[in-house]
């Protein structure tokens, strides 16, 4: 039992170091990528359209200069100097403000989908980077069986029970797996360098990657419910409440505006007779309203909220549709490398049983190396199986953890 619990407590600590070394990766690139670094940009574009929207129209300062002047009663009208200000109606700025931000709300779900989305692409070319290692350390292990296989014929030939031909064979087939590996090492390289341009440095980095993945007891379980707070769909929300708020701004902008002025009149005194009010300024306040008369302009812009709303709906419904076909065939195809890895592993036993009863024939003085290279070929077919089983099995995990979670 002490046994079974330091290897189950051993088991925990590796899959947590596997996760916290693959999360370090995705937090490096979230942090250093261009593409989040231009989402953050376009969103603090946006923030700042938040205090753009607090805006009055400007301010209107005439003056005029009379060139006959006017007589009036208390002197002649020189010059006449005015000031006014439109005002929008009440609730108008605060409508822009509430546009803006609801704008802004929808950028920062660009920011959560386009994180989601790298760090899916990093943990995809992790898994990858790790099943080309795990491939590699397989064909070292199958050359390293060659070799021993090959000291076995060379004894065989010395005393006449095998042919020199069986070593041909078998340096051959050792050939062949080096061959292999140093194509393995060539998509490595090429793997690296994608995985490095995801986390923006050098792309000669070296990416360090577990040894060993297995596929575990029992899968977790996820319900379909969960795709509704996808980010992808949320983003569909925060534009059905930026058509809402620009409704409501459309609406108050339809309605007047009013303004409020002063006009400054000099008067010249007059020099012919003795007034009370001789040569006193004139200053007229003023109010005005601007009123939307023909406002087509805001009938239209309603009836073009109207189908955005409708347009909107209609896209989130499709990709909600998206999301859960995506979602099943994940689950689907990770539940397949799961059967696969089950399959791959019973043949590997048996094809374990039958390199040890031709290792028992060579004790007794016969082998077939015929079989031999048979055998351990179908061992390298199963090994190399198991790892794509592995890896298409955390594949299809990092898309259903984008969708749901």
């Amino acid at each position: 039992m002490k046994k079974l619990k330091y290897i189950l407590v051993f088991l925990f600590v590796s899959a947590f170091a596997k996760a916290q070394q693959l999360q370090s990766y995705i937090q490096e690139a979230e942090a250093n990528n261009p593409e989040i670094q231009a989402f953050e940009l376009r969103y603090n574009i946006a923030e700042e359209k938040v205090n753009e929207a607090n805006w009055i129209p400007n301010t209107e300062v005439s003056a005029g200069y009379f060139v006959s002047e006017p007589e009036t009663r208390v002197g002649a009208q020189r010059a006449r100097i005015g000031v006014k200000q439109m005002l929008p109606w009440f609730g108008t700025i605060t409508a822009r403000e509430n546009y803006a931000t609801a704008m802004a709300d929808a950028e920062y779900v660009e920011i959560t989908i386009a994180k989601r989305k790298l760090a899916l692409s990093v943990a995809q070319s992790y898994y990858r980077l790790y099943s080309i290692r795990a491939k590699q350390a397989v064909l070292d292990e199958n050359i390293q069986l060659l070799e021993t296989y090959e000291r076995l014929a060379l004894t065989s030939v010395e005393v006449g029970k095998a042919s020199a031909v069986d070593v041909l064979r078998l340096q051959i087939r050792q050939n062949e797996i080096q061959q292999q590996k140093e194509v393995l090492e060539e998509e490595f390289t090429a793997e690296q360098t994608a995985f490095n341009n995801l986390l923006n440095r050098d792309s000669m980095m070296n990416v360090d990657v577990v040894p060993e993945m297995e596929i575990p007891q029992e899968d977790p379980f996820y319900d379909n419910e969960a795709l509704t707070l996808n980010p992808e769909l949320l983003k569909y929300d925060k534009l059905y409440e930026s058509v809402a708020q620009s409704e409501l701004l459309n609406q108050r902008e339809s309605l007047p505006m009013i303004g409020f002025g002063l006009d400054y009149l000099p008067v010249t005194e007059r020099s012919d007779v003795n007034l009370s009010d001789n040569g006193k300024d004139v200053l007229m306040p003023m109010v005005s309203v601007s009123i939307p008369i023909f406002n087509n302009r805001y009938k239209s812009i309603s009836r073009q909220n109207e189908l955005r709303r409708q347009e909107i709906e209609t896209q989130r419904e499709q990709r909600l549709n998206v999301l859960e076909s995506a979602f099943v065939k994940a689950q689907s195809q990770r539940n397949q490398a799961r059967i696969a890895y089950n399959t791959q592993a019973r043949n590997l036993k048996q094809a374990q049983d039958a390199e040890e009863i031709l290792v028992k024939n060579y004790e007794t003085g016969t082998i077939d190396f015929n079989d031999v290279l048979d055998i351990q070929e179908l061992q390298l077919k199963f090994q190399m199986n198991q790892i794509e089983s592995v890896k298409g099995y955390y594949v299809q995990s990092a898309i259903i953890n984008y969708l749901i979670n």
